[in-house]
């Protein structure tokens, strides 16, 4: 990857795409050179630049490149001297573009690859007055450019084949998904589907149908999310389980024609058309079955919704209140004269590492589970938290004992040690279903936290009572062999 990532490109223009290639390729250790006239130009890129760097901290946790340099510079032959390659991302007018890249290409040299960034002028619209036009494409991207990884690569009629290999190299090795258009069109590809829903949704509007809010959030809390995992000619695929693609594009292409939609024009099923689209979606597929196929979009989708749910936006924030909801209701937990037990649960294939074993950050998940669950048990709902307060834990120790693996059934065992108005000591035992002995154990102290001070307060109120008299019971337990262990050598 190294020998194909560039050393140096130059941009022209310093907009919301050319600061996004700046951040782009600044943070995957290019130097780049900037042209960008407009007044705050430094400072905007500049911020752009900051953005760039938390999102990247909280993307990956693998260490990036050192940065290159961001050096801005005043003119177009400053901007692409030494470079090997320069992305356009001036306003979209044609007559600025052709004139920009017809300048570009007198001044820069000659084996410098030139791209644009157009979002719908076609490539050989931009070759009419460049010398040498075969080193243009088109190199569309999507923003924000450092976050999104997709660029579309689309050849003019005098583009040379090879300065598409080269792009589509130097693009991939600063972290993008570089796609070749097959033909080249208006809009290219991403921008003719997005202007399809677009158009609707303003019809929509327009009509009194609904609110931008309501369309807004049916793309947000339905289609949108499936959208990350898979385009809607596969979703159509299986939503009709156990049968061919085939069979699913003759099921489902008639409701076409239904005028459900201002745009209701579309090809014709022919036995032809059926049989590429099914000969393709099939190899889309890649022997998947049906049901494998509503597996994995099962897991993707869990993986999208856990992560809004983190940020708590949209259909993460729906699970949020979800599982709130289930919390207050109680935990089904079983106390009588021993530990609280949770319900057993299976481990999933998304918990494991390299080496096929539960990662140590999900069997502290499971302790954290368990502590919440025995929270909801004393009467901390959502109610107490906003009027009074809740725990929060402040020391945790962890021992891993057997390896968990995918399939494996787990119950966590979770024991008071301690409790006074303010701490709260407990002990989890992890338990895989058939074994004698423990998987893990955890131990943490929590404090109790004041909602209105954000300090430590005393616990009040029936969850004082019920924590009190557990901890009562509990204290009648015999007290965990690894309970209080400390870490230490020899």
């Amino acid at each position: 990857m190294s020998e194909r990532r560039p050393r140096t490109v130059g941009l022209l223009g310093a907009g919301v795409i050319g600061g996004g290639w700046a951040a782009r390729f600044v943070l995957n250790g290019v130097d780049v050179q900037l042209l960008g006239r407009s007044p705050g130009t430094t400072e905007r890129v500049r911020q752009m630049l900051v953005n760039a760097r938390r999102a990247y901290q909280r993307l990956t946790p693998v260490p990036l490149p050192a940065e290159g340099a961001l050096t801005f510079v005043d003119s177009v032959a400053d901007a692409v001297r030494g470079v090997e390659l320069v992305q356009e991302s001036v306003p979209e007018r044609l007559g600025l573009k052709q004139q920009l890249l017809a300048a570009v290409s007198r001044v820069a040299a000659p084996e410098t690859l030139i791209c644009s960034s157009t979002s719908g002028l076609r490539p050989s619209l931009l070759q009419v007055e460049m010398d040498q036009p075969e080193r243009l494409i088109v190199a569309h991207p999507f923003n924000p450019v450092y976050l999104v990884p997709l660029v579309e690569l689309c050849a003019g009629q005098s583009t040379a084949p090879e300065t598409l290999l080269r792009a589509a190299e130097i693009y991939r090795s600063v972290g993008m998904h570089p796609l070749v258009l097959r033909k080249e069109v208006d809009g290219f590809i991403a921008n003719r589907l997005q202007e399809a829903v677009w158009r609707e949704a303003l019809w929509m509007v327009h009509d009194d149908l609904a609110t931008v809010q309501e369309v807004d959030d049916v793309v947000r809390y339905s289609f949108g999310l499936r959208r990350a995992i898979m385009g809607p000619i596969q979703t159509y695929r299986i939503a009709i389980p156990e049968t061919s693609a085939r069979r699913s594009m003759e099921r489902w292409g008639p409701a076409l024609k239904l005028p459900w939609t201002k745009l209701i024009e579309v090809p014709e099923l022919t036995d032809a058309f059926l049989d590429k689209l099914a000969e393709q979606s099939d190899s889309q597929a890649e022997n998947l079955t049906i049901p494998e196929l509503e597996r994995k979009r099962d897991d993707c989708l869990v993986a999208v919704l856990q992560g809004l749910r983190a940020q708590g936006c949209g259909a993460g924030e729906t699970l949020a209140r979800w599982e709130q909801r289930l919390l207050d209701r109680g935990p089904q937990l079983i106390n009588g004269t021993g530990p609280l037990r949770m319900p057993t649960r299976q481990i999933p294939s998304d918990w494991l590492d390299g080496s096929g074993q539960i990662t140590e950050s999900r069997s502290l998940q499971l302790c954290g589970i368990a502590t919440d669950n025995l929270l909801s048990y004393i009467g901390v709902d959502g109610g107490y938290r906003s009027n009074v307060g809740s725990y929060y834990t402040v020391e945790t120790h962890l021992s891993h004992l057997r390896d968990l693996y995918v399939g494996d059934q787990v119950q966590v065992l979770t024991q008071v040690l301690g409790a006074d108005d303010r701490r709260l000591q407990l002990f989890h035992v992890l338990m895989r279903k058939g074994d004698e002995g423990p998987a893990a154990t955890g131990e943490q102290m929590l404090v109790h936290v004041e909602a209105s001070s954000g300090r430590s307060g005393p616990v009040q109120g029936k969850v004082r009572e019920h924590l009190l008299k557990l901890a009562r019971l509990h204290a009648e337990l015999p007290r965990p062999d690894r309970a209080g262990a400390s870490i230490r050598l020899g």
